[in-house]
């Protein structure tokens, strides 16, 4: 994992209250109250500390728990887990690899057909690059992931 995707002091002081508290100090933000737990705009998520992509709407389901939760991430390498023995219980939590910010928690709970896992994510943790912004964000190569259908079908 290259440098690019890292923590920095002026990124994390640019951090909203929730932000920092999820992301620093691994809160969890509320349910149904949060700001892509009912997002199905195709596009990717990016942590919000460091810009590193991590999730693709293409892999985003709706779990209804609340919270925006993705069966992987868009690079094998983007997230990172770790035993979470917190509230009295053995989780398992998903931190992004490159400024290593705390994201949610992994159930294995989610869609068969797709690898039996939720990444439950904080919204707080996240940014969405909507998928026509991606080029002017800096994230095109993610962009094969929304083809757009041909002209000639939709006319």
């Amino acid at each position: 994992m290259s440098n690019e995707y890292s923590k920095n002091p002026a990124a994390v002081s640019d951090l909203t209250h929730l932000q920092y508290e999820v992301t620093q100090e691994d809160a969890t933000e509320p349910p149904f109250r949060n700001a892509y737990w009912n997002t199905h705009d195709d596009g990717i998520y990016v942590d919000v500390v460091s810009g590193q992509p991590l999730f693709s709407s293409t892999d985003k389901f709706d779990s209804g728990t609340g919270w925006p939760s993705f069966t992987k991430p868009i690079e094998a390498d983007a997230v990172n887990t770790r035993t979470d023995r917190t509230l009295w219980m053995k989780r398992t939590e998903a931190r992004s690899s490159g400024a290593d910010s705390h994201l949610g928690h992994v159930f294995d709970d989610g869609p068969r057909d797709a690898g039996g896992l939720r990444y439950c994510m904080n919204s707080a943790a996240l940014r969405f690059i909507p998928a026509d912004s991606l080029e002017d964000e800096g994230y095109g190569r993610y962009r094969h992931l929304f083809a757009t259908p041909n002209s000639e079908e939709n006319s």
